[in-house]
């Protein structure tokens, strides 16, 4: 299965955002700390060129733990001002006004030596769609400003917010790229929910994830489907859950369609613990 997928906002949002970069001082960018490389966008360090920069690694909570510490190093060795975020209970989000007041520093710095009265850090916040954009502004806001939701592609347009007094925030929909450099990247954003449900083949996504699953918390998926073993055709293991679910059809055959949702449901929900996707050069990766 090839997956692809550019809608036409996106475009417009891409030259949105640089037309609007003249006028920011800090980026923010916000990554899904279980795929902190696929959930980048390759076209964010051409687009912001020489900006500072903030990552932000959110979704922490349902990710591995010690995963997330190596990713934070990985993005700190290239340069950038990084913090491991929940936006969804605010965890570590106190942090994010400070941070870019120390980006910022700079700027400021010469604003006062040029006699200039200091002004609200202008900060971008980009991401790719479902990454938690609209949810961590909310938050920073106290209010709820932009539009939230579980689904991909919510943010249809720009819009400011502030943050307090010492900080403003440009918000802007999510970016995906109109090519993948391998199908891999592609699993990963679809398994982690990226990428709307409505356009992908569920089975080939939970077949990828079983496959990873197997390799590196092959415990998780004996301890949540209750399985004895894990068999080493991955078809079987769907078999398998099926037959611990109940989830067959007509003629007592089991109902993949509905192993593959429910794995990826619950996956998602962090009902198999927490997972990262993704694991920093270096590290071992299979699949």
């Amino acid at each position: 299965m090839t997956i692809q997928w550019f809608p036409g906002h996106m475009a417009k949002a891409r030259r949105e955002v640089t037309e609007q970069l003249k006028m920011i001082d800090v980026v923010i960018e916000l990554v899904d700390a279980r795929i902190p490389l696929s959930s980048r966008n390759p076209m964010i360090d051409k687009i912001v060129e020489h900006k500072p920069r903030l990552v932000l690694l959110n979704k922490a909570d349902l990710a591995d733990e010690g995963l997330t510490m190596k990713w934070k190093s990985y993005f700190e060795a290239l340069g950038y001002s990084v913090l491991i975020i929940n936006s969804q209970n605010g965890k570590g989000t106190e942090k994010i006004s400070a941070a870019c007041q120390k980006l910022a520093t700079p700027m400021l710095d010469k604003m006062k030596a040029k006699g200039m009265k200091p002004r609200a850090i202008r900060a971008m916040i980009l991401g790719i769609p479902n990454v938690g954009k609209s949810t961590l502004i909310n938050r920073l806001a106290s209010k709820r400003t932009a539009q939230v939701g579980d689904r991909p592609g919510v943010t249809k347009r720009q819009q400011w917010i502030k943050v307090g007094k010492q900080l403003e925030l440009l918000d802007t929909p999510g970016i995906l790229w109109p090519k993948f450099e391998d199908q891999d990247t592609g699993f990963r954003l679809a398994v982690t929910g990226a990428i709307k449900d409505e356009i992908l083949d569920f089975q080939d996504i939970a077949l990828f994830a079983i496959k990873y699953l197997k390799v590196h918390y092959p415990e998780r998926l004996q301890e949540r489907y209750k399985l004895e073993e894990l068999s080493e055709d991955n078809v079987e293991i769907f078999d398998q859950i099926g037959h611990k679910r109940g989830f067959k059809m007509s003629g007592g055959y089991i109902d993949y369609d509905k192993v593959a949702e429910t794995l990826l449901r619950e996956l998602r929900s962090g009902l198999l613990g927490r997972l990262s996707f993704e694991r920093p050069v270096g590290e071992i990766e299979t699949v």
